[in-house]
């Protein structure tokens, strides 16, 4: 009998049939002939980060941890292991002189794990961390060994940079990355007024920016990051505008390092969370509704804050930024708290404003509610079919996201 597998909020719980911990690629096309062969499932696991049930199988579910490190490296490019999680990878790219563009919040999670659910940083000028694959290479559904790049099998590359490990085992992924360099994180406190009425400004002269709305409060926390030798280290003027009275506070330097341990927070306490990727434009209207519907109707039993972040338009079929400037609104519960209520009463707000959810976090649409906010779904499915004609990869929990009844 396997032991149960429990993610990292504690929320999703259930018993593989099968537990496997592959340590090379021989050993990955093994698992995937045999779960063919029985007509039952494979899943791949990272970190266990998410807190939707991408993973969850009544089959095998496959660690990738001890495929993990870099395999090689050129110019500004580096290919590394589908198992490598973000915290060594980036320690391991900074010991060579380079780093990733962007980062997520966390640095828990397995690259794979991180591109395949289309985790995300902050900052209009950069997209979510699968805009920084190149290549993949993967085991398919037939256990083949698939590279694709913008020299083989190109067509596939727009699927495979953000796939949700349906496509196939990610066993490499070659990222663009730059040279490394320092950030410096500085933050502030101010009422949710000012910080809407200077949002714009505030992202568009600072590298990354994001802010956290405290319903208790109604205060936000405004957080900026940029190069540590750029002398524009935040806004040059809405910082410096604020009025000095109760609530409102000087902006203060938090640290200054490398972009892999200045970007990523610890996360001691646990949570529950939503995030949906709004169009830019919608996002006053959607973030005025979200708070007037919190502050009357779950003010007293909301516990964290509301995160709002922005990403760059890109061109992956999955991407919820796919074709258009973004715009996200994530909130969060504490774990040990009833989200669930709360969460839907968000999620309605969020799809009046054509809004698309994080693949990695609470949501409940299927794919008839899916399918008409990303323009090449259809593509994406005939891509997965090709790759996986006998659904080795396919759960009911992804059938239900990516199968119309």
């Amino acid at each position: 009998m396997c032991r149960p597998f429990v993610n990292w909020s504690g929320s999703l719980t259930f018993t593989p049939s099968g537990y496997a911990e592959p340590a090379d690629e021989d050993e990955v096309r093994e698992l995937v002939q045999r779960a063919r062969e029985s007509g039952t499932t494979l899943r791949p696991v990272g970190s266990g980060h998410s807190s939707s049930p991408l993973v969850r199988t009544d089959g095998t579910l496959a660690s990738l941890h001890r495929m993990a490190g870099v395999i090689d490296m050129a110019g500004d490019r580096a290919t590394v292991r589908g198992g490598s999680r973000l915290k060594e990878l980036g320690e391991g790219l900074y010991d060579a002189g380079l780093a990733m563009e962007n980062l997520g919040d966390v640095d828990y999670q397995s690259i794979a794990g991180a591109i395949a659910t289309g985790t995300h940083g902050t900052g209009v000028g950069f997209g979510n961390l699968s805009t920084q694959v190149a290549e993949v290479r993967l085991v398919s559904g037939t256990g083949e060994v698939v590279d694709v790049s913008a020299t083989s099998n190109s067509e596939l590359l727009p699927a495979a940079r953000l796939s949700l490990g349906v496509l196939g085992v990610v066993t490499q992924l070659t990222l663009e990355l730059q040279p490394r360099y320092d950030l410096r994180r500085r933050a502030w406190c101010a009422p949710v007024e000012w910080t809407l009425d200077h949002l714009a400004e505030m992202q568009h002269t600072n590298r990354n920016m994001d802010f956290y709305w405290y319903p208790r409060s109604d205060l936000t926390q405004i957080r900026t990051m940029n190069r540590a030798d750029d002398t524009a280290e935040v806004s040059p003027g809405a910082a410096n505008r604020m009025p000095r009275s109760d609530g409102w506070y000087e902006p203060r330097e938090l640290e200054v390092g490398p972009t892999h341990r200045t970007i990523p927070q610890n996360r001691e306490l646990r949570f529950e969370e939503i995030e949906y990727m709004l169009p830019a434009e919608a996002f006053p209207a959607c973030f005025a509704e979200v708070r007037r519907r919190i502050l009357d109707r779950h003010r007293r039993t909301v516990g964290w804050r509301v995160l709002v972040r922005s990403i760059a338009a890109d061109d992956i079929w999955l991407s919820n930024a796919y074709g258009r400037p973004t715009t996200t609104i994530a909130c969060l519960q504490n774990a040990s708290l009833p989200y669930e209520e709360y969460f839907r009463d968000m999620e309605a707000v969020f799809r009046q404003y054509g809004g698309r959810p994080h693949w990695g976090k609470k949501h409940w649409l299927t794919a008839g509610d899916l399918r008409p906010l990303f323009p090449r779904w259809d593509d994406f499915q005939a891509a997965r079919r090709r790759l996986d004609p006998d659904g080795v990869f396919l759960t009911p929990d992804l059938a239900r996201l990516l199968e119309e009844a």
